[in-house]
């Protein structure tokens, strides 16, 4: 396999990747931390990053619309619910390990 091979791979990847977590909004930020130590900020914080190396001029804001399809806040106002106290204590569990 070829470098040029291998970035198409992980960029159609990470576009599946993308277009899954679209299409579960009801999969919480906190719940995906929890479970697998990332959420979607994370990808746009990683995104953001990968911009940063490549000298291309990305936002945070950019970044997070191409993760999550569309306004950071206007995902947060439709989607994102309160973390219940579970939730909270399995996440500052986490962040202990």
């Amino acid at each position: 396999m070829t470098d040029e091979q291998r970035t198409e791979l992980e960029a159609a990847a990470f576009r599946r990747l993308i277009q899954h977590l679209r299409s579960r909004p009801d999969v919480q930020n906190i719940e995906l931390m929890n479970l697998a130590g990332f959420c979607r900020n994370c990808l746009s914080k990683w995104y953001k990053a990968a911009a940063d190396d490549l000298e291309i001029d990305v936002s945070v804001e950019q970044a997070r619309e191409a993760v999550y399809g569309m306004p950071y806040a206007e995902w947060k106002s439709r989607y994102q619910k309160e973390a219940t106290p579970e939730q909270q204590a399995a996440f500052g569990k986490g962040k202990d390990a």
